[in-house]
């Protein structure tokens, strides 16, 4: 039993790669609130059961795709652990409502208050999950698939902040907004980073960016999320009065991206586009870094 788990979740769900992102993606909400408030210290029960409630998110997430692309997977992805027999659908549908049950009891554990925002994240997954009621209709229209898609990522972060500024009694701290919007855009760079590949590694059945747009288009794509998520990072960098030293790390950043970019539509051989995917991972993670964790760190040790 715990080994077939063991290896689904190396196979769907990575903890060793997922967990510091999501740690960082969770640590910074919560910092960044800290700092929006003034404050100079991580609340520690806020930051845990964010981490937490957003860590069972994405899980969620995995499962919701789990159902949602079964047929397709059983007739092109035969080798992913639920076409092969490996876990059953039923069996993910059960964690993903004990996700939900642990989720609901540290919302209430720390502020009821914060359970209509849980529940407002649960119902947009769930529509995410029958794809909005137009599966077909999301389908012929990427773009927009992407775009209503990635709006859970600022949803999560919303609750995320919350478990700081909502648990304090403190109003919506102004310019939050720009926080926001650096979630909902490192969620398209690593849409269109894992979903952008090299033409030996295209696959049937699988509708990737590099497919649909070509390598270039999905390149510029890239790069222009990117430059969307540089410029609210800077705004929210300003906020806080980090701009300098976040302005330095984002020009290293941009450039490095567009260096790996122009390589990689001009690459052919086999693996080129895991670049850009690990390249997507390291952007986030330093997004996060330097708009929440990195600052609040400094002001409490200045």
């Amino acid at each position: 039993m715990t080994g077939r788990w063991w290896v689904y979740q190396r196979e769907r769900f990575p903890l060793f790669a997922h967990g510091p992102l999501i740690a960082a993606f969770s640590v910074s909400a919560v910092s960044y609130s800290t700092l929006l408030r003034g404050g100079t210290a991580l609340p520690v029960a806020g930051t845990l059961v964010a981490f937490a409630t957003a860590f069972l998110f994405f899980l969620q997430l995995r499962i919701s795709d789990e159902f949602k692309d079964h047929e397709e997977d059983e007739r092109y992805r035969p080798y992913r652990p639920v076409p092969r027999g490996l876990v059953s659908l039923r069996e993910l549908g059960w964690v993903g409502v004990g996700a939900a049950l642990l989720q609901l009891m540290l919302a209430l554990a720390l502020k009821p208050a914060l359970v209509a925002l849980l529940v407002a994240v649960w119902t947009y997954l769930a529509l995410m999950s029958i794809e909005f009621f137009a599966p077909a209709w999301l389908k012929a229209r990427p773009i927009t698939y992407m775009w209503t898609h990635m709006l859970i990522m600022p949803m999560i972060d919303f609750y995320a902040t919350a478990c700081d500024w909502l648990v304090r009694g403190a109003d919506l701290p102004a310019g939050l907004f720009w926080f926001l919007l650096v979630s909902f855009f490192n969620g398209i760079v690593i849409e269109i980073g894992r979903k952008t590949r090299a033409p030996g590694d295209e696959e049937t059945g699988v509708e990737t960016y590099s497919a649909l747009w070509g390598r270039a288009v999905a390149v510029r794509a890239w790069l222009g999320a990117m430059a969307a998520c540089a410029a609210c990072a800077l705004m929210a960098a300003w906020s806080i009065d980090f701009l300098l030293p976040a302005g330095a790390v984002l020009i290293a950043l941009v450039a490095t991206a567009a260096w790996l970019g122009v390589r990689f539509v001009g690459a052919t051989a086999a693996g080129a586009g895991r670049r850009l995917e690990l390249f997507s991972g390291v952007w986030t993670l330093s997004m996060y870094l330097i708009v929440g964790v990195v600052p609040l760190g400094m002001r409490h040790f200045a």
